[in-house]
């Protein structure tokens, strides 16, 4: 693997797993975060969505640490932002480069910053009559009115866009979302999906296909 050169970008620990090329929004109401978001804005410069393994998004005490977080998350940039009436900022996140987490500090303001480094593209990947099933679920998905308005684009051709826009809409843990996130072949995301597709439906015998 080549290696890639390092970067220090803000960090936004959350329970949720963002894609490449993913949506999404947030509301943001902590001083760091706010901060955070007018600087990426001035910038033009990402902020990392990373998976928190164990604590909280928001501080509640002053003394509160940092939360575990898993090491791969995709970097964000801010494509939309909003004032809403109960004072908190709405923004609207696009999804760029996966990354890993190298190492971590904390500013005085308690917001999270990483050294990472980017991880290689996925390599393209063109679907199989296998995965046809997936395709369907996916073009039944992204038509329900809730997940239209988050403007999801879907190359129905390529087997990264259709494996990465399946595992974000997907009910399933966002541990598992993780999982799959950290998956280089998307033959291998597909692979699982497949899977967990069967186990939502109950299909018999899945655990054992």
């Amino acid at each position: 693997m080549k290696v890639q050169d390092t970067v220090e970008i803000p960090l936004f620990p959350l329970r949720t797993v963002l894609f490449p090329f993913g949506t999404l929004p947030l509301r943001i109401f902590e001083t760091r975060y706010l901060d955070m978001v007018r600087r990426c804005t001035r910038e033009n410069g990402p902020f990392g969505v990373v998976l928190i393994r164990q604590g909280v998004e928001a501080r509640q005490q002053r003394d509160d640490g940092q939360p575990d977080i898993f090491s791969v998350g995709t970097a964000a940039l801010i494509a939309d932002f909003n004032p809403l009436s109960d004072g908190m900022l709405g923004i609207v996140c696009r999804g760029a480069r996966k990354f890993r987490v190298l190492e971590t500090r904390e500013q005085p303001d308690h917001l999270l910053l990483g050294r990472i480094a980017y991880l290689p593209d996925e390599p393209a990947f063109s679907l199989e009559a296998a995965h046809q099933t997936l395709v369907d679920i996916l073009r039944e998905l992204i038509v329900h009115p809730l997940i239209q308005k988050l403007g999801l684009e879907v190359d129905f051709a390529d087997g990264r866009s259709v494996s990465w826009r399946l595992a974000e809409l997907l009910p399933i843990e966002p541990e598992i979302k993780q999982s799959l996130l950290q998956m280089q072949s998307p033959r291998e995301r597909l692979t699982e999906l497949k899977r967990l597709v069967s186990k939502l439906r109950g299909d018999p015998d899945t655990e054992h296909r």
